[in-house]
């Protein structure tokens, strides 16, 4: 269920039901259920609902979103990651493949670039793929944007480590890694992150070493599987939500932050480079909740 429908499950169930019975508060809990929050979650936050309506004598549909917005709004969690432009950063970019990653990566590079960071790389760390490594290049040609690879098979730390050093002959800048996420050989993909992990942390500045998790936003609870495998191996900074649009699935945002204390970072709407926004989780719930 997206974030544009889950609102308008919102609105047919308060047309639907003109008392807020015990059926209004079932489909409530089948509907969140739908927009991604996970069973026990929308039971809990149902049942929390209730208590609070009759506590304080709520009535009204503006005013059961607004509730609702501050039960879910403390789960939303947002950050901002700005580089110093006079030392190294490190952002590895996570992620399977099929969610957008390399794509995000130039986003992302396009976005800083922007911002005002004056020295961007992107490093081709996925060297399974020979198409990852020219599908980098090809934005890194179309954006103006080094970008760092080696050959096919290579080594994805030595990547790294090439990048890095790279960036700090440069007097610093920020070094945007995309990696590999062919989950179906987990075991093989955590050792090669947690190599990239060693020589990124060493790499990198203190305190500007990150790690961000690249989601499809449309594969509600698959995403956050994901999500715990990544961030088992390697652990997880914050999450950037790809396919952000009508189609997606609204309330992983929700559940990420509540599962796994994840922010989000970013949100990517289309497939233009310029389609790539900071995270604004008040705007992200109203719009779940379509709340005036």
């Amino acid at each position: 269920m997206s974030a544009r429908s889950f609102a308008q499950s919102l609105k047919k169930l308060f047309s639907r039901h003109t008392d807020l019975n015990d059926d209004f508060f079932d489909d409530l809990g089948d509907s969140l259920i739908e927009g991604d929050l996970g069973a026990r979650f929308s039971n809990d936050i149902v049942e929390e609902l209730q208590k609070r309506i009759k506590t304080k004598n709520i009535s009204g549909e503006q005013a059961i979103k607004q509730e609702l917005f501050e039960l879910l709004r403390p789960y939303v969690l947002e950050c901002n990651f700005l580089p110093p432009q006079s030392s190294v950063s490190v952002y590895v970019i996570l992620g399977v493949n099929g969610v957008g990653k390399t794509t995000s990566v130039a986003k992302l590079a396009s976005w800083y670039s922007q911002k005002g960071c004056p020295l961007v790389v992107m490093a081709a760390a996925d060297t399974f793929r020979a198409a990852a490594i020219d599908q980098l290049r090809y934005h890194g040609d179309a954006l103006s944007i080094r970008v760092i690879a080696h050959q096919h098979g290579s080594d994805p730390a030595a990547v790294v480590f090439s990048a890095a050093d790279s960036v700090a002959s440069s007097g610093g800048g920020l070094v945007l890694v995309d990696t590999a996420g062919r989950l179906h050989n987990k075991e093989h993909l955590v050792r090669e992150l947690q190599k990239i992990d060693r020589i990124a942390r060493e790499k990198a500045a203190n305190g500007e070493y990150r790690k961000l998790l690249i989601l499809d936003a449309t594969t509600g609870q698959n995403a956050l599987r994901q999500a715990e495998v990544f961030h088992e191996a390697i652990g997880i900074d914050a999450i950037v939500l790809t396919k952000y649009d009508s189609t997606s699935r609204g309330g992983v945002a929700i559940t990420a932050g509540k599962e796994y204390s994840l922010p989000v970072a970013f949100i990517g709407t289309g497939e233009g480079y310029s389609d790539m926004s900071v995270f604004n989780a008040d705007q992200y719930l109203r719009d779940f909740l379509d709340l005036e």
